[in-house]
C-alpha cells in the first residue's frame, strides 16, 4: 500500500482520538543549530493552547487493525473498515517531513491493538525513541499508551514523550464492562496511578539538588466517550472530578459518540453529540479553574442545559447568591458572575484598589455587560427586578454573546 494511502486511512481513523496542545511541557528548541524541532512556535493551526498559541500536531494511528471488540469504536475487530498499518520508519519519516515543511510542530500517536498490548506498545515507544535519539527531534510528542502493556514499557514511553494518556473510555465501570469487555477498569486505574507517581517523582529534586530524569513533563490526560452509554452529565462530571483529584490529570478530553452505521447494538443518544460535548468541556473548565464542585453544577438537573452555558445556567438557578457587589466581593464569588473569567477578575481586583468600579470601567475591560447586568452591583447600577424576572433565562438566550460561545469548541469560558 502506498504511504499516501496509509496516511489517508490512519489520519482519518485517528479523528476519534481527542488530542491536546503542547502546553504544559518543558521548552525545547533547535535555535542553537542542534537537533530538529521545537515545542514552541507556529504551524498550520488546528487547536489552541490555554495561553493562546496555535498548535498543530500530526495525529495518526500506527494501525487501525485491532483485536478488541469495543462496541463504540469504528476500528473494532468486527468493523468493516479499510485497514492499514505504518512501520516505525514510516511514522518517523512522515513526522520529520511534515515538520520540516512547517506543517506541524509535533506528533500525536495512538494505535489499535495488534498481536498483544506489549507488542503494540513496543512499536509506539520505538517511534518516539527513534525520533528523539536518532534524529534529535525536539518537537512535541504525545503518546496514547496501553494500560495492559507492561509497566516497563509505560515507564520507557515517559522518557521520550511530552505527554502520555491512558483512556478511561467510559464514565462508569459497568459501562466499560458492557461495551468494552476486553478492557479492565482496574488495570486502567493501576496504570494511571503508576504514571502519576512517576510524573510527580520526576518533578522532585534529591537532597543534593540533582534533577531527576525527565518523565512526561506535560503530565497525563485521558479521554472519555460521551453518549455511548446511559450515563448522565452528573455522573460524567463526578467521574472527571474524581480523575482530577486521584491522578493529577492535566485534562479530561470528552469525545462525542456518533452512531456507527454497521453497529449491531443500538446505543443511546441523550442529546446532540457535539453540543453536549461542548457543554461538558465548559463545565469541566468550571471544575478546573473556577472553583466549582461537580455536584453543584448539576444540582438542579442531571443533564446540562444545552441552550445556556453551565456557568450562566448555574447563576439563573442560584439567584439567591446574586447580585454580586463588584467593589466588595471576594475573588471566588466574582468568578461566579457570568461573563467574567480569571483575567477580568484580576483586572477588577487591581482597579478597585484605587476607585469604585462603574459600568464604564467594565466596558473599557471589554466585558459582556448586557450578560452581566442581572447579576452585578456596581457604583452606578443595581439589577433590581432584572434578577427576579420570570423570563430571565429567555433574555439571556437572546444575548448575542451566547451564540458566540457555541463556536468555541473545547475551549474555556467566562
Amino acid at each position: 500500500m502506498l504511504l499516501k494511502t496509509k496516511l489517508e486511512i490512519l489520519a482519518d481513523a485517528a479523528k476519534y482520538d481527542a488530542s491536546c496542545a503542547s502546553s504544559g511541557t518543558e521548552r525545547r528548541n533547535s535555535s542553537d543549530g542542534a537537533g530538529i524541532g521545537s515545542t514552541e512556535g507556529m504551524g498550520i493551526c488546528h487547536s489552541y493552547a490555554p495561553d493562546g498559541r496555535c498548535i498543530s500536531l500530526l495525529k495518526i494511528l500506527l494501525t487501525n487493525f485491532c483485536l478488541y471488540e469495543c462496541v463504540y469504536c469504528v476500528n473494532r475487530a468486527s468493523s468493516n473498515v479499510k485497514r492499514a498499518r505504518f512501520s516505525v520508519d514510516e511514522v518517523v519519516k512522515l513526522t520529520l517531513s511534515f515538520y520540516q515543511r512547517n506543517y506541524i510542530e509535533g506528533l500525536f500517536l495512538s494505535s489499535g491493538i495488534i498481536q498483544n498490548p506489549d507488542y503494540t506498545m513496543e512499536q509506539v515507544v520505538e517511534v518516539a525513541r527513534v525520533l528523539r535519539e536518532e534524529h534529535d527531534f525536539r518537537g512535541y510528542i504525545h503518546l496514547k499508551t496501553i494500560p495492559d502493556a507492561s509497566d516497563e514499557l509505560l515507564a520507557k514511553a515517559g522518557l521520550y514523550a511530552d505527554r502520555l494518556s491512558i483512556n478511561v473510555e467510559l464514565p462508569t465501570q459497568a459501562s466499560l464492562k458492557q461495551l468494552a469487555p476486553e478492557k479492565d477498569g482496574q488495570r486502567i486505574a493501576i496504570s494511571m496511578d503508576r504514571l502519576r507517581s512517576r510524573i510527580e517523582a520526576a518533578k522532585d529534586r534529591s537532597h543534593g539538588g540533582k534533577r531527576p530524569a525527565r518523565f512526561s513533563p506535560g503530565g497525563q490526560s485521558t479521554q472519555m466517550i460521551i453518549g455511548a452509554d446511559n450515563s448522565d452529565d452528573r455522573t460524567i462530571l463526578a467521574a472527571s472530578s474524581s480523575l482530577y483529584q486521584g491522578y493529577r490529570l492535566r485534562r479530561v478530553y470528552y469525545s462525542a459518540f456518533s452512531p456507527i452505521p454497521d453497529s449491531s447494538q443500538a446505543l443511546p443518544l441523550k442529546a446532540p453529540p457535539l453540543v453536549r460535548e461542548h457543554r461538558l468541556y465548559q463545565a469541566d473548565w468550571l471544575l478546573r479553574f473556577y472553583g466549582y464542585q461537580a455536584e453543584e453544577i448539576t444540582a438542579h438537573n442531571s443533564m446540562l442545559d444545552l441552550e445556556l452555558d453551565p456557568k450562566t445556567a448555574w447563576a439563573v438557578a442560584n439567584r439567591q447568591r446574586f447580585p454580586v457587589d463588584i467593589n466588595r466581593a471576594e475573588r471566588e464569588m466574582l468568578l461566579r458572575v457570568p461573563g467574567m473569567g480569571p483575567a477580568s477578575v484580576l483586572k477588577i481586583l487591581k482597579a478597585r484598589r484605587w476607585r469604585r468600579i462603574r459600568l464604564d470601567d467594565l466596558a473599557r475591560m471589554r466585558l459582556p455587560i448586557k450578560r452581566m447586568l442581572p447579576f452585578i452591583l456596581v457604583a452606578d447600577h443595581q439589577p433590581g427586578a432584572m434578577l427576579e424576572a420570570t423570563d430571565l433565562r429567555m433574555q439571556l438566550l437572546a444575548s448575542p454573546q451566547q451564540q458566540l460561545d457555541l463556536f468555541a469548541q473545547g475551549g474555556g469560558m467566562s
